[in-house]
């Protein structure tokens, strides 16, 4: 399922999610079958998609595995990447998240689980790397969005979504997309 992307620029602090970057994760461009010919290719296209919709006073939300890790030797390289992309950035933690990740300072907040009201003309947004097959608020009318499988469950109705970068043309998607989508849900 794939929303169509824009950025509103007569509007400022929008909110975003997206997931599964997968930086510095080469294998990654195989298994999902990545239009990048390289890990340095995918890691630039995917920092200029993000800044190129992304204002610096807008929140993310990422929604895990933002980045492969093995040790002390890439905290200095995701901290970078980090720094180089626009917004307020909050982490839901995924299962490739590993500390140098999780710890690093400039999340403005980590957390496996979070729940968040963006706005009274918008429901309850539960957050979660993995599918919730029953969230918290579903019979309510409340959001599930999550990450981890690539595109790649069967869509099972509801008012779920995958943000997933591979969904969306490797971007982020925007509340007012998510929130497009979500009308013609039951």
């Amino acid at each position: 399922m794939s929303i169509h992307l824009t950025r509103d620029r007569c509007r400022s602090d929008m909110i975003w999610f997206t997931s599964d970057h997968h930086f510095n994760h080469e294998n990654i461009i195989r298994h999902d079958n990545r239009p990048f010919p390289s890990l340095q290719e995918m890691t630039i296209a995917l920092v200029d998609y993000w800044n190129e919709l992304v204002q610096p006073s807008d929140v993310v939300w990422h929604l895990g595995d933002f980045a492969l890790s093995w040790g002390k030797k890439h905290a200095t390289m995701i901290d970078a990447l980090l720094a180089s992309l626009h917004g307020e950035k909050h982490l839901i933690v995924g299962n490739h998240d590993r500390k140098e990740v999780t710890k690093n300072t400039r999340w403005a907040s980590v957390s496996h689980y979070h729940e968040i009201k963006a706005s009274t003309s918008h429901p309850k947004i539960v957050l979660c790397h993995y599918s919730i097959r029953s969230w918290n608020g579903a019979h309510h009318g409340s959001w599930m969005l999550h990450g981890h499988s690539h595109g790649n469950l069967p869509d099972m109705g509801g008012k779920s979504l995958d943000v997933g970068v591979m969904c969306h043309h490797y971007r982020p998607i925007s509340l007012e997309q998510v929130a497009a989508f979500m009308e013609h849900r039951d």
